[in-house]
């Protein structure tokens, strides 16, 4: 076999289509990362999925609006911090600054329209293409070891599994991803509430544009509950 037809099979192999899956998977996997969202005490271990998702979307808006990044961290806690240089202030700073708490939603929306288009292959080794790129970037040992076993999980599901399977985990990551970008922004309005979070993304927002931080929260919830709808919608082939 010569290395052009290798690379043509790999080629179809990432971007063919694939059967979608049954009402019933679809279903199942919203219900199954529903589970995963929804109890508090699951919801402490899950969160540090969104928090991968919210840093990389920093630091993914960072680079292409010309900023210089420096690091990522993940901590145990599922906080986070992406730290750039650039302009202290200006487009690129505000974009950097919305891209945390939007990004798990985005990229399940892009996931869910990824899946109703039959992508299901491209979807897993398009994830874990960010996950190798963010993984040059992280400076502390637990967010080096988060992402690594993200990664590990779909890579293997991309060679080992089978097609049902692989269907049943882009479908359950995206859900999980749809749903899972509701909950923070409620999150950080209740610990403003009670006067924490002071330098959250919303209050820096709110210094870089004058507008109140509440009018950034209600744009991060309307992003989220766009997002579900839409890809909700997408992925039940509405």
């Amino acid at each position: 076999m010569d290395n052009s037809t290798t690379a043509t099979d790999l080629w179809n192999r990432i971007f063919g289509t694939q059967p979608h899956p049954s009402t019933w998977l679809v279903a199942g996997t919203a219900l199954v990362a529903l589970a995963a969202v929804a109890p508090y005490g699951v919801w402490r271990i899950t969160r540090n999925a969104v928090t991968i998702a919210h840093e990389g979307g920093h630091a993914l808006v960072a680079l292409l609006s010309g900023r210089t990044l420096d690091g990522i961290r993940l901590h145990s806690d599922t906080s986070g911090l992406t730290v750039s240089r650039g302009r202290p202030t200006g487009p690129g700073m505000i974009l950097t600054a919305a891209a945390g708490y939007t990004a798990p939603s985005l990229l399940g929306l892009a996931g869910a329209w990824l899946l109703a288009a039959g992508h299901i292959t491209a979807l897993l080794w398009g994830a874990t293409a960010l996950l190798a790129a963010m993984l040059v970037m992280i400076r502390n040992a637990y967010g080096a070891l988060t992402v690594v076993l993200a990664g590990g999980a779909f890579v293997a599901v991309s060679w080992l599994a089978g097609p049902a399977v692989q269907a049943a985990f882009a479908y359950g990551v995206v859900w999980f991803l749809l749903l899972g970008g509701i909950r923070p922004a409620f999150e950080l309005q209740r610990k403003r509430r009670h006067g924490g979070a002071p330098d959250s993304d919303a209050d820096q927002l709110a210094r870089l544009t004058n507008l109140p931080a509440a009018v950034w929260l209600v744009l991060f919830h309307i992003v989220s509950l766009t997002s579900l709808t839409g890809g909700g919608r997408w992925l039940f082939g509405l």
